[in-house]
């Protein structure tokens, strides 16, 4: 990996994708240049470099026979030069690098949420559908079009010079439809609407109401491969950082999420969204990433008064210690949490950390207080129940705690059911993964 002048380029990210494949391969160059793909099988692949400060360069097909060994350097241009050719490609009417453009997934049909399958603990089944709202919120907040009357159907231009504009018109028809589909509840026409305005117009906010679209119906890896394509695209997008770190997550892939929502609050530290979906995740993982601990310090330094800044770090802290000896991790755990609860005492998880710290410790106490104050700020919070009932019998107030567990069950019931309604009357996409073979949910 050398830049235009022959220097070698550390740091850059590789992609090798499989034609008609539903893989990609990443490697990262070392400080030499110097990057590897290793046990590949034979077949066509296509090769792609992104590095901050440069534009990205493709190369390929790239045919690899049987057990044949290929050395191929890239080269990458300054931003300013990548710039420049890519505005003279476009004049000379060159199509974009095959593959990389392509969508290597169909969505074949919709089907109810009844067999979503269980993917992790209730908790974190809630968690993924909840952050894929969540994505979805960011789209609205963004400004999309009023929805009225359906549009009329699109009409090409033939007037090169029109053809730009055109084209954009008739892409904010499709996304109009899709709107329109998604708000009507089809939500498999809405999905191909959004598809179709990015063929037209590849615009940020076209692709990522489409990946919006497929992660909300749970469709994680298209909607990985479109906030990819669309990140790559969009490197400067936080928003779309964020989806794309949200579709990992709801894949099953925790680290590859936490990297990403890392990456988004780099873009600009003083974005609060990427910290606030970081948090939310690190609540229900036993594992905290590197960087997310780096983040979320970073949050609480930025945002000393914010109750939520406070809660994850407290949060993140206590999943850090080292024991219940670890007396100094757990006292900056329980002064974050403390302050959380001070600057916001609605926030009933902050009150429901305080009593896991303090029931580790043994001191009952203070933990039924916190117990009881978490139950009063957030009634419905089903954890805070079922710890209070937990330390009642420890303390041997039977009475409570037999209480205590019928108000956690009622709740545990009524949530339970509430999800069951919600799958049945959602609707589900079906997708086919290029070269997969299988329909997948």
């Amino acid at each position: 990996m050398r830049d235009s002048e022959g220097r070698p380029v550390a740091g850059a990210t590789v992609y090798l994708q499989v034609k008609d494949g539903t893989q990609t391969l990443l490697a990262h160059a070392d400080e030499t240049g110097s990057y590897r793909f290793s046990g590949l099988r034979q077949g066509i692949y296509m090769l792609r470099v992104e590095v901050a400060g440069y534009g990205p360069a493709t190369v390929g097909p790239c045919i690899v026979g049987p057990k044949e060994s290929k050395r191929i350097d890239l080269t990458v241009e300054s931003q300013k030069m990548s710039q420049a050719q890519s505005a003279a490609a476009a004049k000379s009417g060159q199509g974009p690098p095959e593959f990389f453009d392509e969508p290597q997934f169909t969505v074949a049909g919709v089907t109810d949420g009844t067999n979503l399958g269980g993917h992790g603990s209730n908790t974190i089944v809630r968690t993924k559908e909840s952050l894929a709202k969540d994505v979805a919120t960011l789209s609205a907040s963004a400004g999309k079009p009023p929805i009225t009357d359906p549009p009329p159907a699109p009409s090409s231009s033939g007037d090169p010079a029109q053809q730009g504009p055109a084209l954009q018109d008739q892409a904010g028809q499709h996304h109009l439809r899709g709107d329109i589909a998604e708000k009507t509840g089809d939500s498999l026409e809405a999905v191909r609407e959004y598809q179709r305005a990015v063929e037209l117009d590849p615009s940020e906010a076209n692709f990522f109401d489409w990946g919006a679209e497929l992660l909300l119906h749970r469709a994680a890896e298209p909607a990985i491969e479109v906030f990819s394509k669309g990140n790559r695209l969009f490197p400067h997008s936080a928003r779309m950082l964020v989806a794309l770190g949200v579709a990992w997550y709801s894949n099953g892939s925790y680290d590859q999420a936490a990297q990403r929502l890392c990456e988004a609050s780099d873009l600009n530290p003083d974005d609060l969204e990427p910290y606030l979906f970081l948090g939310k995740i690190q609540t229900v993982e036993t594992n905290q990433s590197v960087c997310s601990v780096e983040r979320l310090k970073r949050f609480v330094k930025l945002q000393p008064e914010n109750a939520l800044a406070n809660y994850y770090y407290g949060v993140n802290l206590w999943k850090r210690r080292k024991g219940p000896d670890d007396a100094e991790t757990v006292a900056q755990a329980e002064s974050h949490l403390t302050r959380s609860v001070q600057l916001d005492p609605k926030l009933g998880v902050g009150y429901l950390h305080l009593g896991v710290l303090y029931s580790e410790r043994r001191d009952f106490s203070r933990a039924i207080s916190s117990y009881q104050s978490a139950t009063q700020a957030s009634p419905q919070l089903e954890e805070a129940h079922y710890r209070l009932a937990q330390a009642y019998k420890r303390t041997g107030e039977k009475e409570k705690a037999e209480q205590e567990l019928r108000v956690y069950n009622r709740i545990s019931k009524s949530k339970d059911e509430e999800v069951e309604r919600e799958r049945r009357e959602s609707r589900q996409f079906v997708y086919t993964l290029r070269g997969a073979g299988a329909q997948s949910r």
